[in-house]
């Protein structure tokens, strides 16, 4: 039951993507380098100032999985700030007590607004202003709304539960998009390799003769190959990217679901209603796909929940290699990668947590699969293997 908890919590996470993480761009890759390798429980005050240009806001399904909202301001830390006049005076935020930041100005109007650069500010010297805001008509203003404005909307403060990271990232936010890479590509790569092992492993078991052999060749000489070799070549054949690296996964790890098809094919074949089902003059394939592999899939599923937790780790040391989820996308193992130049300093929690999210992923999949056994009552992993 707690890898069931794990897994749909986690399911939860990753299905949500942007909408419940404090950092909502996609790939939560938000970045604020003067903040940059924070411990956790940092907080930081920030002015927000409108990007220059239009920012379209994304449907509520953009948001979910691997989507994400474009920040439609950039995020300037500061520590203190004053208005004079049109002008919003902020210093900023350097990281250092030592160093004092510089002051920036930066007019209220373009705080608050996009605006149309091809036409001036006009202040009438009774304290309003008037500016035009791009795609609409021109607007006029007094400092006063203007200050209380800018105050109310685009003066925060924001906490980094888990801190930032070396590029001034929330790492609680990348640590949630990782979810969604990790999760993928299992359900994915499992996927490919149940829909190749079941079909070549049914094909065996039951036609046996020289399909068998053949089969089984094929299975033995994939087997022999180290897995994470085999893994590496095909990605490096066909190219680094998040999108090959389930391919290569889903296209190493169908053969222990093969071996464990064929070895119960073998037996379920010989059953009577097979027998019945031939008499009927039932196909083949009506035979496998109808009578046979339902009455297999019990030591298959609990095979695939160890397959999905193995397609995890092979995933996290991929992205460790380099060779996996590519920057800026969030991946748990590229994250011990960078991150473990820190594992010597007070900064290795930036390399402990996302391993340890590997690490319960796994632990709740490995749980999951002895639990599906105990509730199948299927064959231990020993006596599969044999079968097979």
């Amino acid at each position: 039951m707690f890898g069931l908890g794990m897994i749909l919590f986690a399911l939860l996470v990753a299905a949500l993507g942007s909408l419940i993480r404090p950092d909502n761009t996609k790939d939560a890759d938000q970045q604020t380098l003067q903040i940059a390798t924070q411990k956790p429980g940092f907080t930081a005050k920030f002015i927000k100032v409108r990007k220059n240009k239009e920012i379209e806001d994304q449907h509520f399904w953009n948001l979910m999985f691997f989507g994400g909202q474009e920040n439609a301001f950039r995020m300037i830390p500061i520590t203190e700030y004053e208005f004079k006049g049109s002008d919003i005076v902020v210093k900023e935020y350097t990281g250092s007590e030592k160093i004092k930041g510089e002051e920036i100005p930066v007019n209220m109007a373009d705080v608050l607004y996009a605006i149309d650069t091809d036409h001036q500010y006009i202040e009438d010297g009774q304290g309003n202003i008037t500016f035009h805001v791009l795609n609409e008509e021109k607007k006029t203003m007094s400092l006063k709304e203007l200050e209380q404005e800018v105050m109310a909307s685009n003066i925060v403060e924001k906490t980094y539960y888990l801190g930032t990271d070396n590029h001034g990232r929330d790492l609680l936010s990348r640590l949630m998009s990782g979810t969604i890479v990790s999760l993928s590509v299992g359900f994915i790569s499992v996927f490919i390799s149940l829909l190749i092992g079941i079909t070549l492993g049914a094909f065996a078991g039951y036609y046996r003769g020289w399909v068998d052999n053949f089969i089984m060749w094929l299975i033995n000489v994939v087997w022999s190959i180290p897995t994470i070799l085999l893994v590496i070549v095909m990605t490096l054949a066909i190219g680094k990217g998040f999108a090959t690296v389930f391919i290569a996964i889903g296209l190493t790890m169908w053969v222990e679901v093969a071996r464990v098809v064929r070895g119960q094919v073998l037996g379920v074949r010989e059953q009577e209603f097979i027998e019945a089902g031939k008499a009927l003059g039932f196909t083949s394939v009506r035979l496998i796909l109808r009578h046979v592999i339902p009455n297999i899939m019990g030591p298959v599923i609990v095979i695939s929940a160890a397959n999905f937790a193995s397609a995890i780790l092979i995933e996290a040391g991929l992205s460790f290699l380099g060779i996996g989820a590519q920057p800026p996308m969030a991946s748990w193992g590229s994250m011990v990668n960078e991150f473990r130049v820190y594992m010597t300093t007070d900064m290795a929690f930036l390399a402990i947590l996302p391993g340890i999210c590997i690490m319960l992923m796994v632990l709740a999949f490995m749980l999951i699969g002895n639990g599906l056994r105990d509730a199948l009552d299927s064959k231990s992993f020993d006596d599969i293997n044999a079968a097979g």
